[in-house]
C-alpha cells in the first residue's frame, strides 16, 4: 500500500459509513488486523475491506502492516484522534440529552481520602447540585487503598485519593499535588522551632494515621527510625490532627488540613517548607466504566473545572 494524497471533500460526512470509523478503531485499539476480526468475531478479509474502503474515501493510507500487527501512518494518527473523539461524543449523547431534558435522576457514589482539601472539588459538587437537585450524592471516606480497591471491584465509579503505582484498571485525572508537614502542639518544648535533622526525632512519640499514612511518609519514617515510639493512633487524618493538637505525640499531617490549626497557634509545622514530602492526589474512575448518567454527569463536570484551573 504507498502513500496516496489526501482528498478534500466537501461531501465526505454524507458519503462515509460510520461503522468503517469505527472498526478503524477496533483495528488499532487490538494491534492488528487479525486481532480485530478474532475480538469482532468476523472474517479477517472483510476487516481488510472495511479498512481499505475507509483509506478510499479519506484518499490516504491510515495504517501500515508490520511484523508485530500494524503502525499508524501522520494520517492515520489524524483520524484515530478524530474518531475517538466522535465515539466520546456519541456515548455522551444520552447523557447531555437527559441533563436537557431536566430528568437525570439517580445516585452518585463517591470514596475518598480523608481531610480532603480541594476548592475544584468542592465547587464542582456545588455546580453540579445546582444544576441537578434530583440527583443524591453519597461521599464515602476511608484509607486510600481502600479507595482503589472500591473502584477496581465495582462498588464506587469515581474516587479521589492518592495511588503508589498505576493500575490499568483505573484512569487518573491529577487533581492537585498535596504537601505534609510534620507538626506538634503548643505544649510541645520544640514549638516555635524547625528541625533540619530528623533522626534527632526518633525518640519522640508519634501519632500515626494507619492505613491512611501515604507511602512517602512511611518511607521517611522508616529512613529515620521516626514512629518506633507509638503514642497515638488514628485510621482518619481528622482524628490524627486531633491527638497531635492535644499534645499526645508529633504526626504528619496534609499541610491544607492543618492551616486552620496553625493559624489559631495550635499547631506548629516543624519542617523547613521546602524539605515538605509532596504526590499527587487524583481524580480516579474505572477505565471500562458502565456509568450511570448520573455518575458520568458529575464525573464530567470534575474534570472540567480542574482542566480549566490547570491552563495557564
Amino acid at each position: 500500500m504507498t502513500d496516496r494524497m489526501p482528498l478534500t471533500d466537501r461531501k465526505f460526512a454524507s458519503r462515509v459509513d460510520w461503522n468503517l470509523m469505527r472498526t478503524f478503531v477496533d483495528i488499532v485499539r487490538a494491534g492488528g488486523i487479525g486481532a480485530a476480526a478474532r475480538q469482532l468475531n468476523k472474517q479477517q478479509p472483510s476487516i481488510s475491506a472495511a479498512l481499505k474502503r475507509l483509506e478510499d474515501h479519506v484518499g490516504a493510507t491510515l495504517l501500515r502492516r508490520t511484523a508485530n500487527g500494524v503502525e499508524m501512518t501522520a494520517a492515520g494518527k489524524a483520524m484515530m484522534a478524530l474518531c475517538e473523539e466522535m465515539l466520546e461524543a456519541a456515548r455522551m449523547m444520552p447523557h447531555q440529552i437527559a441533563q436537557a431534558t431536566k430528568r437525570v435522576e439517580g445516585i452518585v457514589r463517591i470514596q475518598i481520602v480523608s481531610a480532603l482539601v480541594s476548592a475544584e472539588f468542592d465547587e464542582a459538587i456545588a455546580s453540579f447540585h445546582r444544576r441537578n437537585p434530583d440527583i443524591h450524592i453519597e461521599i464515602r471516606v476511608s484509607p486510600w487503598r481502600r479507595v482503589l480497591d472500591a473502584l477496581e471491584q465495582g462498588e464506587v465509579e469515581i474516587g479521589v485519593g492518592y495511588d503508589s503505582a498505576v493500575r490499568g484498571s483505573l484512569v487518573y485525572e491529577p487533581l492537585f499535588t498535596e504537601h505534609q508537614q510534620l507538626y506538634c502542639a503548643r505544649s510541645h518544648p520544640l514549638f516555635g522551632y524547625r528541625v533540619s535533622r530528623l533522626n534527632e526525632l526518633k525518640d519522640e512519640g508519634f501519632v500515626l494515621t494507619g492505613e491512611d499514612e501515604i507511602e512517602a511518609i512511611t518511607h521517611l519514617r522508616r529512613r529515620y527510625r521516626l514512629g518506633s515510639r507509638v503514642s497515638g493512633l488514628a485510621e482518619d487524618i481528622n482524628e490524627a490532627r486531633r491527638l497531635i493538637v492535644q499534645g499526645v505525640g508529633v504526626g504528619f499531617l496534609p499541610v491544607l488540613s492543618a492551616q486552620d490549626e496553625v493559624d489559631k497557634g495550635r499547631l506548629w509545622p516543624m519542617l523547613y517548607a521546602d524539605t515538605e514530602p509532596s504526590y499527587h492526589i487524583f481524580l480516579l474512575a474505572r477505565a471500562e466504566p458502565s456509568r450511570d448518567t448520573a455518575t458520568q454527569l458529575f464525573l464530567d463536570e470534575v474534570i472540567r473545572r480542574i482542566r480549566v484551573q490547570r491552563r495557564p
